[in-house]
């Protein structure tokens, strides 16, 4: 074995639609630097088979028949410390992505990805980073956006909030930003659907407990 071929990053393919495994077979194959070492068509056969080739990384579907991804990672990751699992998932679900670092992915990347994408991730991981695919680091911001109580306030709904909080009724709110009491109605309105409250005492408490107003 040549020094070149020594240094090869090994890789395991694991996915259940044959046109899948045949195309990334035919990247590995054709990239430098990279070495194809076995593959399997659900997760019960990776279990098996994967220990005996100790890859360095294994590119593992999310969705297979028998054991799915996540559970191909739980089955090997203790027996196989230096090897690091890659999911490749046509699914961007970000309770999926949780649960796949939780298990002890290294990446997560989504199968319209570059080929270069993929390379690339292939080799941080093996450089022992952890990485996320950019479409997928985009929806798990957007998702915990979307989970903190809120997030999507304007600024004028805030400080509408702000003096909810104080406890000012719609016509001393309205004095105080020089604005119309129908217009203050509405903002509450808007806060209180915002907010997924049925109350000003339920938004108020809300705004306390998750500090959304200067002061709290």
């Amino acid at each position: 074995m040549t020094q070149t071929d020594a240094d090869d990053i090994t890789i395991f393919l694991v996915d259940d639609h044959p046109m899948v495994r045949a195309g990334l077979a035919g990247m590995i194959q054709g990239e430098r630097g990279l070495r194809l070492v076995g593959e399997a068509g659900d997760g019960r056969d990776a279990v098996s088979l994967i220990p005996g080739c100790r890859p360095d990384v294994v590119l593992v579907d999310l969705v297979m028949p028998h054991l799915d991804g996540i559970g191909v990672i739980e089955a090997l990751r203790a027996k196989l410390p230096d090897t690091h699992f890659v999911i490749l998932s046509s699914m961007l679900d970000p309770d999926a992505v949780h649960r796949a670092v939780q298990a002890g992915a290294r990446g997560y990347l989504l199968k319209t990805a570059s080929a270069q994408e993929l390379i690339t991730m292939i080799q941080q991981v093996k450089a022992g980073r952890r990485v996320l695919g950019a479409e997928v680091t985009d929806a798990l911001i957007a998702n915990e956006q979307r989970e903190v109580p809120g997030a999507d306030l304007t600024q004028r709904e805030r400080q509408i909030l702000a003096l909810m909080v104080q406890g000012m009724s719609n016509q001393h709110i309205a004095d105080q930003m020089s604005i119309a009491v129908p217009t203050v109605k509405f903002h509450v309105t808007n806060v209180l659907s915002k907010l997924q409250v049925d109350s000003r005492t339920e938004a108020v408490v809300l705004a306390i407990k998750h500090k959304l107003v200067p002061g709290q």
